[in-house]
């Protein structure tokens, strides 16, 4: 049975070997050369740039001539100005940059393609020092921790809701999740463009989701046949808290690299409208926990796991941020946010079959769309 099990794959493997070294037998020139380069990070110091760049093209690429604001300048490269498939190279470019001013780089191969990366307005690009962490950390606690934290000061009042109440709060958060999903995903997408292409940067957001969404359900379904229960208030609370966390890394990577590439006005209208907009979010969780008793350290570590993460995000965004994580993790969100929707809709319809309440009442629809509107008219503070 192994036998049969191992042979198509070694057939497979060897059929791979016989077309790479013999190739297909057509031959003929190749029409155009294929050469990608990606510039990743371009980074201001005061000799000059360090651009460092990915080679995702299916072979090797070669930088003959570095142009800078279209003059011709000398270069370092480490290791090679040869850059194999999916290698990288550091270029060190002395050049005399200007405050303020937009400059253009420009690499040319040795087979004639121009590759291009811009400086929208030249700083010296933040260096990691224990200042700048703190500062960065004190961004992330006040735009992800403290809103939360006042979104679930609303528990007590939300307690006094009767049973049709609670399912329209519990509606309500269903509401603020959709939007934050459809959200997530626009975020996920619009990262997926700066990807390089091997990566699949769009494939990278979908199967992050698919995958965290699949990956989540698996875990609840193990844990009622285990327990023979369905999840409490408390567990959905800590689910919907990380979704909400992932998303939140998000929301600091993009404060942080506003502020790595000198757009401190960006990052600061950035930071006033996620503060505002994550005040819903802190509604949301607490809705779960109205039929339970949680204890202050129950609201403090789910304030932790949901904001914590922004704090994460700002120093992943001020000092190393990279395109193809970040799609990656708001994929994950996306899926786990997703995830949380359908538990709580299961939860509403049970409840509503065992009281004989209407699911889709009045009531649920109301909290529904005030919780879209809501996301909707804070989420105005953020776009730009």
């Amino acid at each position: 049975m192994l036998f049969w099990g191992i042979l198509p794959i070694v057939l497979l493997l060897l059929l791979v070997v016989i077309i790479a070294k013999v190739g297909t037998g057509i031959q003929g020139e190749q029409a155009a050369p294929i050469e990608k380069l990606n510039f990743e990070k371009i980074k201001l110091v005061d000799e000059g740039f360090e651009v460092s760049v990915l080679n995702s093209g299916p072979e090797a690429v070669t930088v003959a001539q570095v142009i800078i604001d279209d003059s011709f300048w000398n270069a370092d490269f480490d290791p090679s100005p040869t850059i194999d498939r999916l290698g990288r190279s550091t270029v060190f470019i002395p050049y005399p940059w200007v405050q303020g001013d937009p400059h253009q780089i420009k690499f040319i191969t040795s087979k004639g393609l121009i590759f291009t990366g811009d400086v929208i307005a030249a700083i010296k690009t933040p260096e990691l020092s224990g200042e700048r962490f703190m500062k960065y950390a004190l961004i992330g606690f006040y735009v992800g921790i403290v809103p939360i934290a006042l979104g679930l000061l609303w528990f007590p009042f939300m307690r006094r809701f009767s049973a049709r109440g609670i399912h329209a709060v519990l509606a309500l958060t269903v509401g603020l999740l959709f939007f934050l999903v459809i959200d997530t995903f626009e975020e996920g997408f619009e990262l997926a463009i700066n990807v390089p292409g091997v990566f699949q940067g769009t494939g990278l957001v979908w199967f992050g989701a698919l995958l965290s969404f699949l990956l989540l359900i698996a875990i609840d379904q193990a844990n009622e046949r285990r327990m023979k229960k369905e999840a409490t208030g408390r567990q959905i609370s800590y689910k919907l808290a990380t979704g909400i966390g992932l998303h939140n890394l998000g929301e600091g990577l993009a404060i942080g690299a506003a502020f790595s590439v000198g757009e401190a006005a960006l990052g600061t209208f950035l930071i006033i409208g996620f503060t505002l907009h994550n005040i819903t979010e802190g509604v949301g969780i607490a809705a779960p926990l109205l039929k339970d008793r949680p204890t202050w350290k129950t609201f403090v570590y789910l304030a932790a796991i949901a904001g914590g993460p922004a704090i994460i995000g700002t120093w992943i965004g001020g000092f190393i941020f990279n395109n193809t994580l970040a799609a990656l993790f708001f994929g994950i969100g996306a899926g786990a946010i997703l995830q949380v929707i359908y538990v709580i809709s299961k939860m509403i319809y049970k409840e509503s079959l065992v009281k004989k309440y209407s699911l889709v009442s009045w009531t649920n629809f109301g909290g529904l769309t005030l919780g879209i509107l809501l996301m909707y008219a804070t989420a105005m503070l953020v776009k730009y």
